[in-house]
């Protein structure tokens, strides 16, 4: 069946499927269309959601910005990926850079990737472009922050890292389960002077463990020890870009009583799954004119 043949409420029915953390397969039993209509609707709407979260988060009035970053893998993970059979390009592991709005909630800027300094650059530098004014940036320890927020901001930002301080975690067969205990963290002004008492990563966090455990919007692709992460990275990136406009634009935060996009003030209306399904057609490409049939006229001689 393919997209363009699909009614709206079977779009919406699939894609709200993939928001609410269903598989591939499982979403094409329920819906009763084969995978790779699936596959081809994520696609769509990963494709259309990426483009207007670029040229609608723009210009956005935060104060209070907090930035992290929340691991992930492609097909299998970076320790077994030269063992694995038949791995695709960009398999291994995939870290997802997260900035948010702490007053509002709104995501304002997020990067598949690495976690290196040139993914670092990019996402910082992308964050600066999205911004309207001075902010206060919060970032966890992770040193590729230092270069990359001088190299946006230079002297223009209150920038504090809040480093955390871990001990011995669980040992034995029970490691796996538990990550390293953090003891603590230790806040740490680097440029400017920002607000000691708002050095914090607590909402960002948050909303990565939202992604991770929430049973609404579960990002089962993020889930630890499971068969749910993601076979290919097009599609961990398309399913990244659907669950970020729903989450800006159409998912209820229980304590503003609004989106996230509502409460930044970039829209003026509550977002509907429908809305989404009309931005993917807005980006399909339009059929041409179909000209009059022409019979095919018989091969020319070619003069010796």
């Amino acid at each position: 069946m393919a997209m363009n043949k699909l009614p709206v409420a079977k779009r919406v029915q699939i894609l709200s499927m993939l928001c609410e953390g269903s598989s591939m397969r499982s979403i094409s039993r329920v819906a009763d269309v084969s995978i790779n209509t699936v596959a081809k609707v994520l696609a769509e709407a990963g494709t259309a959601c990426a483009g207007f979260h670029d040229r609608t988060v723009r210009n956005v009035a935060a104060r209070k910005v907090q930035c992290d970053e929340i691991w992930s893998f492609c097909y299998a993970k970076q320790r077994n990926v030269k063992t694995a059979t038949a791995a695709p390009e960009g398999a291994g592991d995939v870290w997802t850079w997260t900035a948010i709005d702490s007053e509002s909630k709104l995501i304002v800027s997020w990067l598949v990737g690495g976690r290196d300094a040139g993914c670092a650059t990019d996402f910082i530098a992308d964050l600066k472009g999205r911004l309207s004014n001075r902010v206060q940036i919060t970032t966890d320890g992770h040193k590729a922050y230092l270069e990359a927020v001088e190299g946006a901001f230079g002297n223009d930002v209150d920038y504090a890292m809040l480093v955390k301080l871990y001990g011995e975690g669980p040992t034995g067969p029970e490691r796996k389960y538990s990550p390293s205990i953090c003891l603590g963290a230790r806040p740490e002004v680097i440029t400017g002077d920002p607000d000691v008492a708002a050095i914090s990563t607590s909402h960002v966090e948050r909303q990565n463990l939202t992604m991770r455990m929430s049973m609404r919007m579960s990002m089962r692709r993020f889930t630890r020890l499971t068969n749910a992460f993601s076979k290919k990275l097009e599609n961990h990136y398309h399913a990244l870009a659907l669950y970020f406009v729903f989450y800006n634009f159409v998912k209820m935060h229980k304590t503003l009583k609004a989106t996230p996009a509502l409460a930044a003030g970039i829209t003026d209306k509550l977002w509907t799954m429908e809305d989404i399904v009309a931005l993917i057609d807005a980006d399909a490409p339009k059929p041409g004119p179909r000209g009059p049939y022409r019979k095919r006229s018989a091969q020319p001689e070619i003069s010796k």
